[in-house]
């Protein structure tokens, strides 16, 4: 139970020391004579300014574009915290920033944004997107962010993602798919419960409608969704039941309970009334909403995800999100669409059936094998990256995100491994 043990004294000390916070800028280029120099500035530079002049394709040809992302936040919402506001928000961008790094080679600067007004972050966004190669917006609330990202995904010709709606939403998704073939159900006949109804439900319950689910009942802070409410944002009108439905009526049979809420909001007694073989994700963190252990007491059939680290079947975000920008930035893609989204679900639930490496058992001290306990990856598979990656460019150029037309998935599979 690591994270368990960490102390603030700890984590203070990891975010000064050797200096203060954990991203720096690394030279890629000889800079050791004077010829270096006149190469890395003037005159040298003008060349390949005039290039990009002429084609600003050339671009990626000569500058860090390609492989650089955003991690873009007014830290409206940070982590569990809440509104901290941009620069408190600063050491969580730094933290991605260097995932991104680690997981999937991405370059990453982090932009706090210091405004709660839509249109100033958007036009913020939009005025320095000529440096990135992608734009991972995260930890702003909701309902803001759905506006936010619409506008920059339409602005804009890079891909942008809202990592903590649709990373969310990527995992979840294959872990349902997996899930289900654990069980035996039909994605298609499932009963599912969505408890919360900010960004990451919203973006989960749409890609689940994607996946094939037909029923889906989303409950609020005041109870079930439904059209009989007056007080229903847009985006939560697009889960409203056309008839009124009691908490316990929502669980009653259910097959999937998806907690994206906070502790307490369901309970064990809801538990009891869902179906054989119950699917739980209690996402909320660092609490869930129950515990694992609580859950297979009273329901020893189900399969338990959380999105804490040290419980079996963790959701966490950086299972997708390096590796669906990664895809999406090496073809060029335009946007990050359901397809693509779809795509890194379906990689990463097929990956998890796979036999496991021998490192991955001995860095989690366990045998992983497919089944009600390891239903989806984890981090530290060195697969992930090949998989995911390329599953999404192949996703991208289909679905004609991506402008390229004769692109060699196996060597790019290659290439991706060389990375690792």
């Amino acid at each position: 139970m690591p994270h368990r043990n960490i102390t603030k004294k700890q984590a203070l000390h990891y975010h000064q020391h050797p200096k203060p916070g954990k991203i720096s800028i690394q030279a890629t280029t000889a800079m050791e004579t004077q010829k270096d120099l006149s190469l890395a500035y003037t005159p040298g530079v003008a060349t390949p300014c005039l290039e990009i002049e002429k084609n600003p394709e050339n671009a990626y040809k000569y500058t860090s574009k390609g492989n650089l992302v955003a991690v873009v936040s007014n830290g409206t919402a940070v982590l569990g915290l809440g509104n901290l506001g941009a620069l408190a928000s600063k050491p969580v961008m730094e933290g991605k920033s260097i995932l991104f790094k680690k997981f999937s080679g991405l370059d990453s600067f982090d932009i706090e944004v210091d405004t709660e007004n839509v249109d100033t972050f958007c036009n913020t966004v939009i005025a320095i997107s000529p440096t990135f190669g992608g734009i991972n917006l995260e930890d702003i609330k909701s309902p803001e962010c759905f506006e936010i990202e619409r506008r920059l995904v339409e602005e804009l010709d890079i891909p942008v993602m809202h990592d903590d709606q649709h990373g969310t939403a990527v995992i979840s998704t294959a872990a349902i798919i997996n899930a289900c073939k654990i069980i035996g159900k039909n994605i298609e006949t499932m009963k599912v419960v969505v408890v919360g109804a900010g960004a990451a439900a919203i973006s989960c319950a749409r890609l689940y409608r994607q996946l094939g689910v037909k029923v889906i009942y989303m409950l609020d802070s005041k109870g079930v969704v439904h059209n009989g409410r007056s007080d229903l944002n847009i985006y939560k009108r697009e889960f409203a039941n056309h008839m009124y439905k009691t908490h316990k009526e929502a669980f009653e049979g259910a097959d999937v309970v998806l907690g994206l809420s906070k502790p307490g909001t369901f309970t064990l007694d809801d538990l009891k009334l869902m179906s054989e073989n119950p699917i739980v994700f209690a996402l909320s963190n660092p609490i869930p909403e129950v515990f694992p252990d609580d859950v297979l007491k009273v329901r020893p059939d189900a399969i338990v995800a959380t999105g804490r680290s040290d419980f079996d079947n963790q959701v966490n975000n950086v299972l997708g999100f390096p590796f669906i920008f990664r895809g999406a930035m090496d073809v060029r893609a335009r946007k990050i669409n359901t397809q693509m989204k779809l795509a890194a679900a379906y990689a990463l639930a097929e990956l998890a059936t796979q036999e496991v490496p021998q490192y991955l058992n001995e860095i989690y001290g366990k045998k992983l094998i497919f089944g009600k306990d390891y239903i989806i990856p984890k981090p530290f598979d060195k697969r992930l990256i090949v998989e995911i990656s390329s599953a999404v460019a192949k996703a991208a150029i289909k679905s004609e995100s991506s402008p390229l037309k004769d692109f060699d998935i196996e060597k790019y599979k290659q290439e991706l491994a060389a990375l690792i």
